[in-house]
């Protein structure tokens, strides 16, 4: 049984609350944060046995921090949040949807990695992975490992350490974890790449992030009128 982990979540969006699910399933102590403050996290903290805290507190004497919040309100997050980090494993869940709900990021507009850009936002190094499938999907989808049709997730990401402790809890919250190399490398599971929502094994999931291209598609490039909604992107 691997180590117990002191996790701090920063979004209790889909993708935050089920993770707080997953990880306090398997007896990690969760401390789970959003926007709008601890007091409005009671119904999922009591359902879970998460903790609700503050942004700052999620980020505090952490062994690993979960980033899942809109790409464009990274920004907005405390500054300093992870100058005392030193050795966290960060995981940033996110992805630039410039049409629909973040607008022009000038700096993944002109080529950075979406990543790269958030890992630049918090001084601090972090691990992409979480981005490519649905919320309900890694909720429910989970198996054992070995299981036939058990799903797999790319993980990129540049501190070998950090990159090992991910893809141990991907593992064991029931998906194959597959190195997608280092960080500059994540655009393979960008919006738009094959391996996007594509819910592949672990072998179609290799095969998706070689065939990925990385120019990036009209679709996800901001326009004047950016942003939209995701039902009339803009």
């Amino acid at each position: 049984m691997n180590a117990k982990l002191k996790i701090g979540i920063i979004g209790a969006g889909n993708i935050g609350a089920a993770l707080t699910r997953h990880f306090t399933r398997l007896g990690h102590e969760v401390a789970v944060a959003n926007s709008r403050g601890p007091q409005t996290l009671t119904d999922l903290g009591q359902e879970t046995g998460a903790k609700p805290v503050t942004v700052a507190e999620a980020a505090r004497g952490r062994d690993l921090v979960v980033v899942t919040i809109p790409q464009g309100k990274i920004p907005d997050l405390p500054p300093g949040l992870f100058k005392k980090a030193d050795g966290v494993a960060v995981i940033d869940t996110g992805n630039y949807y410039p049409r629909q709900r973040d607008g022009k990021i000038e700096g993944i507009e002109d080529g950075l990695a979406e990543s790269r850009w958030v890992e630049q936002q918090l001084g601090h190094p972090v691990i992409k992975v979480f981005n490519n499938i649905y919320a309900e999907r890694l909720a429910k989808l989970g198996k054992p490992a070995g299981a036939r049709g058990r799903l797999a997730l790319p993980v990129a990401g540049d501190d070998p350490k950090a990159k090992a402790t991910v893809m141990r809890l991907v593992s064991d919250i029931g998906f194959d974890a597959v190195d997608a190399g280092g960080l500059d490398e994540s655009w393979r599971q960008q919006p738009g790449t094959p391996v996007y929502t594509a819910d592949l094994d672990a072998a179609g999931v290799r095969k998706a992030l070689k065939q990925a291209t990385p120019d990036r598609k009209p679709a996800w490039r901001a326009t004047a009128k950016s942003p939209g909604t995701f039902e009339a992107p803009a």
